[in-house]
Formats: structure tokens, sequence, C-alpha cells
């Protein structure tokens, strides 16, 4: 195990909960890229997604569900010095382990993400990861679905994702900004249209915003994630 970034073993965490469909796209490209530890952190599937991941050679670890938990269960578990979250219906390019070590190594950098990539031909679509990647770069708040990536180091200091029950990539983006610059690379991840495809672009846009306004004004994460379950309909 290396402590320089620039050959260090990226550790890649993704979170599951009945992904059995998605599953197989995401890790299948990760075994081309060399210095690479695939961890799968489940939250008690009752489908065959950790039978997929064992087969594609990821190690599974379990534990309550809740994606903050499974993440920093995942962590806990990872033997690199880089650690990269992954969702388990995001796809990573090819080559992305090189521009991940040179991101993180670059001075001043505590951490990055990848640009967003909605899979899907809508308009209404491409306006929203321009936004995204706009607010990932200008204010360096990425979200989960851009695949974050951070020293271990890093990770240790902060505690990790705070376990609670939504937001929690927004809160640790926030805790990132105060040590240093959250870099936004130009390679692309492709992340599933299927929240967006499943309650249409505008109602989903307007839930997103509206758990991020909610949450600046104070409103508890556990009393954001029933009403984001209640009118969403979509399991996290």
């Amino acid at each position: 195990m290396s402590t320089d970034p620039r050959t260090s073993t990226i550790s890649v965490i993704i979170p599951t909960l009945n992904e059995a469909d998605r599953l197989s796209p995401t890790l299948a490209p990760l075994h081309s890229e060399p210095g690479l530890e695939i961890i799968v952190a489940d939250g008690g599937s009752s489908d065959n997604t950790t039978a997929i991941a064992t087969s594609l050679g990821a190690k599974v670890v379990f534990s309550k569900p809740g994606r903050a938990r499974q993440q920093n269960h995942g962590a806990d578990a990872a033997s690199g010095d880089i650690l990269l979250f992954l969702h388990a219906d995001t796809i990573l390019p090819d080559g992305f382990g090189g521009p991940v070590r040179q991101c993180i190594s670059s001075q001043g950098v505590v951490a990055g993400a990848f640009r967003l990539n909605i899979a899907g031909n809508s308009l209404g679509l491409r306006l929203i990861e321009i936004l995204a990647n706009w607010r990932a770069r200008r204010l360096q708040m990425p979200y989960g679905d851009q695949a974050l990536f951070l020293r271990r180091a890093t990770f240790t200091r902060l505690g990790g994702f705070p376990e609670q029950e939504i937001m929690e990539d927004f809160e640790l983006a926030r805790r990132l900004k105060k040590l240093g610059r959250i870099d936004l690379l130009e390679l692309e991840a492709i992340t599933s249209d299927r929240r967006w495809r499943a309650l249409g672009i505008t109602r989903t846009t307007l839930i997103n915003q509206a758990i991020v306004i909610g949450y600046l004004l104070g409103c508890s994460p556990y009393s954001l994630s029933s009403w984001y379950r209640r009118s969403s309909k979509v399991r996290r």
C-alpha cells in the first residue's frame, strides 16, 4: 500500500440495496483498471446483488441499510489510500485511475469528482448536467452521483459520511470545502436516468431542490428523508 497518491491503490466503494439489475454494467469495466480494489457495501439485498458482486470479483461487506452507513462500513473494510464512492447505477470511464491519482496529488486539492453525464436523450437532462457540473466546478459541491473521491486520511479526519438519512454527500462536500479545493475532472461518470424517467424531469428536479432548500433551512435529515420517500417513491 503506497502513501503516494500518484501510485496509491484506489478503493472503489459501492453501496447497494437490491441492485441486481444494475450492478454488472457498473462492475465490469472496473476490472481493466490497475491498482484497484472493489468493495460492495450491501445493506441487506433480497435479490442476487451480492452473488453478482462476488462473481465479478468484488469484496462484499454487510451493514444495516442507509447509504452513509454502508459507505462508511465499506471504507472501514478498504485497504486503499484513495477512496472513491460510486453509486451502483453509475459507470466510470476507461482509464480513470490515472486522472484520479493525479488530481488528488495536486497541491491544495482535498477531493475530486467526475463530470455528470445522465443516460438518456432528453434536452432536460442535458440542462441538468450543465447546472450540476457548473455547481460542482464553481461552487465545489459535487453530489454522490458524480463519484466523489478523496484520500483515506482526509475521510478519517472528517469522521466519514455523517450517518444521516439523506444529504450525506452534500454535508461531506461542505466539510471538505473547509479543508481545501474539490476539483472536477473532465472525465464523465454516466449515471442512470431511472429517477428522472420514473417521476419526470420537472418533478424530480423540484423534489431535489426542495430537499436542498429544506436542509439549508435546518430541517432534520429524518424529516426530509420521510418526505422524499413519500414524494418520490424511490428507495435510497
